[in-house]
């Protein structure tokens, strides 16, 4: 089976969790981001994460993807989530910072699917467009986003380490993960040691590489 992914996907780095956690036999293509024909001949729209399955089949959506592969042994160990509502309100009260601080740095770290100028101009634009204003300008605001982001903090209060939990991972992990795991590219910023011990320890469990040694 393949899978393909962009690395700073957050929707990748869900299917990504599950493959290093269970460690899958999955080879892990990086497509080029602007490379949009690619993605359409293999799923009929411009989305990744996508899975080539063993008999040569397309599927996408992320979460249709973990619970795939999760079953593909009759063996799952993603349980149910617990604190859905409690995701979905962090990132939506983050979203606005985290947007900001990460788009500009992604064509930053050297990450596969930038391969090319075109992948880069081509991301640039569209995220541009997203946060409304020029990658240069975001990063000159960093200061901003920092202390915005940091009144967020108290929404991830909640967070239960997995080491006390069994070191078992559910839903709420697969979608809260990937963003914080984002948020390791961004130099000055200082995580709750909570939130920081979660991200290790979730990093370790899932064999996800964090970005600390190419912060910007």
């Amino acid at each position: 089976m393949k899978l393909f992914v962009f690395d700073h996907c957050p929707y990748c780095v869900k299917v990504m969790m599950l493959v290093g956690l269970k460690a899958l036999p999955v080879e892990r293509v990086y497509l080029q981001n602007h490379d949009v024909e690619s993605r359409i001949a293999m799923v009929g729209a411009n989305m990744v994460p996508i899975l080539q399955k063993a008999d040569g089949s397309f599927m996408a959506e992320s979460l249709d993807i973990v619970s795939y592969l999760d079953n593909l042994d009759s063996k799952p160990v993603i349980t149910l989530a617990s604190q859905a509502d409690a995701v979905s309100q962090w990132q939506e009260a983050s979203g606005y910072f985290s947007s900001r601080l990460l788009y500009p740095r992604s064509v930053l770290l050297g990450l596969p699917e930038f391969g090319s100028q075109e992948a880069i101009a081509w991301f640039t634009q569209n995220k541009s467009a997203m946060i409304e204003m020029s990658f240069e300008k975001a990063l000159a605001q960093t200061a901003d986003y920092l202390e915005g982001l940091a009144k967020c903090w108290p929404r991830l209060d909640w967070l239960q380490l997995p080491s006390e939990r069994g070191n078992k991972l559910n839903i709420d992990d697969i979608n809260l993960f990937p963003g914080l795991r984002n948020l390791t590219m961004v130099k000055g910023l200082v995580f709750p040691a909570r939130v920081r011990a979660y991200i290790e320890e979730v990093a370790a469990l899932t064999q996800i590489d964090l970005y600390d040694d190419r912060v910007v």
